[in-house]
Formats: C-alpha cells, sequence, structure tokens
C-alpha cells in the first residue's frame, strides 16, 4: 500500500490468561443506564430509550498506565462500567441472537471532563470535549465469555483512595446487554472489535490528582488506575 504516512498500529486490548491480543474497532457508550444514576443526573429512567454516544479507540488506557489528569477542566469525574466486548456483528440483530456476538467482557471506566459536558449539554452541541478525550477510557484485560459467562447481575463498585463512592449490580441496568447489542445494530452496523461500555450506577463524583482508583465486577476482575 502507498500511505501519504504510516498508518498508527490498530488499538489493542489484552485477554486475561493468553498472549492474544483483542483489535478494537469502535468504542459505544450507553448513558444513563441504571436508575439510581438517571435520578442523581436529574432525569426520569422510566421515561427515556436508550441512548449511545462515542469514544474513540484510542482513547482506551490499559491496566498498568497511570491517567494523567487532562487539561482543559477542573472537575473529571469517575464512571465504573462493565464492557462488552463483540466477536462479530451486523445489521438488526435479534435479542435472542444478541450475545453470540460477545467475544468477553472487563472492567472499565468513562472519564468525563463533567465541566466541558455541562458547557455543551446547555449550548445543545455534542459531547465529545467531554468523553472523548485522551486516555478517557481505562480498561482491564478482556475475560472471554467462555470463562465468565455472561453476567446478568454482581457487585460493581469503585473505590478512591480506599473509601467507596459507587456501588451497584449488574442486575440494575434498565438496558441489559442483549437489549444494547440489538438496539445498537439497527443504529450501526456493528462488527468484530467493537466494544460497549454499558452505564454506570450512582455515585460518581470527581477524582483528584495522586487519587488511587480501584474497580471491581464480580465474575470479572479488577481494575487499578492512578491519577497522574
Amino acid at each position: 500500500m502507498n500511505y501519504v504516512f504510516a498508518p498508527d498500529v490498530p488499538v489493542t486490548l489484552p485477554v486475561s490468561g493468553s498472549s492474544a491480543l483483542y483489535p478494537v474497532h469502535r468504542i459505544y457508550c450507553v448513558g444513563r443506564n441504571y436508575a439510581a444514576y438517571a435520578v442523581e443526573m436529574g432525569h426520569d429512567p422510566d421515561k427515556e430509550p436508550p441512548f449511545f454516544f462515542q469514544k474513540n479507540p484510542d482513547n482506551l488506557l490499559v491496566e498498568g498506565v497511570d491517567f494523567p489528569y487532562p487539561a482543559q477542566t477542573s472537575d473529571v469525574h469517575h464512571e465504573i462500567e462493565l464492557a462488552v466486548a463483540l466477536k462479530s456483528g451486523g445489521r438488526d440483530i435479534a435479542i435472542s441472537q444478541a450475545l453470540d456476538c460477545v467475544y468477553g467482557y472487563a472492567v472499565s471506566l468513562d472519564m468525563t471532563r463533567r465541566d466541558l459536558q455541562g458547557q455543551m449539554k446547555k449550548l445543545g452541541r455534542p459531547w465529545e470535549i467531554g468523553k472523548a478525550f485522551e486516555h478517557s477510557a481505562p480498561c482491564s484485560k478482556l475475560i472471554p465469555a467462555e470463562v465468565s459467562g455472561h453476567p446478568v447481575q454482581g457487585e460493581i463498585w469503585l473505590k478512591i483512595n480506599g473509601d467507596v463512592r459507587q456501588s451497584g449490580d449488574l442486575n440494575q441496568m434498565i438496558w441489559k446487554i442483549p437489549e444494547m447489542i440489538a438496539t445498537l445494530s439497527t443504529l450501526f452496523t456493528l462488527q468484530a472489535g467493537d466494544v460497549i461500555l454499558t452505564g454506570t450506577p450512582a455515585g460518581v463524583g470527581p477524582v483528584q490528582r495522586d487519587d488511587r482508583l480501584h474497580g471491581h465486577i464480580e465474575g470479572i476482575g479488577t481494575l487499578r488506575v492512578n491519577i497522574a
């Protein structure tokens, strides 16, 4: 191929217990998918269909790398989430077939420049500057679904400096994993390498430099991130 300049190496996630790497295509995020969080953010969870936004593959931050406090903000928030990694896709996927598309799961964070996101909301503009910035998606190693199974319940929590800040259960998700995949497939052509961040429980809040974040999802794993 005669490229104008050398293309980037594909973004990948490590797989637990394996030397294999999972190449990432797109990252979709589900907004306000826990009722308590929707209320916390001033919304009625009973009146909204699922909605989605995107991060970029190179926003991922793998385990063992510090999260650098980003520029142009003084209010960076943590959001602990289950990540779903697809091994196949398509359009108009039936709910009954959606889990067949899943390769595995991970513990992730949707780091958010909340002040910049808030400014964009007031102006009716897109959220990218609040959501899709460098290193804004820390993620643990993937655990294959053949090892973990497909979780429908289990504790999800985040501690900062040893104190619990977020706590919930995967069974509190308004839109379950098959429903998310099926709905997304009516809007986009899903494919292997797509990652879905499935929403966060209540308790989101700011992080500070030198904070130590410890996230956990029962049956999936843990994620530790230091704020640099």
